[in-house]
């Protein structure tokens, strides 16, 4: 198993406003955008070494209610792998709480999401075979 990448995950409030921070403070630029209009649920910044995601309060909720509650005070680690199963294997093995069972995203990803010891949340996504 190998981490092939970790991206920030940012819940917030309104991700127009997170976008706009972002590429004023910190000079990133939008990458992708759910939908590709604003309003967004979900957008993307980089610049080519470094990506943050922002996810909007309001529609994480539905996948993970304790983080949209504790909004500013917690994100979660999207870690991209190219081999899901061994993680969720290593998961199990360990006893971890799954926050998130293994689900097929619309976006091309196969993904699930556990709790460490400390209760953050790290999600584990695989590219889905084309």
């Amino acid at each position: 198993m190998q981490i092939t990448k970790l991206t920030p995950n940012l819940v917030v409030r309104n991700v127009e406003a997170s976008l706009k921070f972002y590429r004023e403070i910190l000079g990133l630029e939008k990458t992708i955008s759910v939908p590709e209009e604003s309003p967004y649920v979900f957008a993307a910044v980089s610049n080519g070494a470094v990506e943050i995601f922002f996810n909007d309060q309001k529609t994480v909720a539905a996948e993970y209610p304790k983080l949209a509650a504790s909004i500013g005070a917690s994100l979660t680690l999207y870690l991209e792998v190219d081999s899901l199963q061994t993680v969720l294997d290593r998961v199990q093995r360990a006893g971890a709480k799954i926050s998130m069972p293994v689900v097929e995203q619309f976006y091309g990803m196969k993904e699930f999401a556990f709790e460490d010891g400390d209760g953050y949340t790290i999600t584990i996504a695989q590219k889905l075979e084309q």
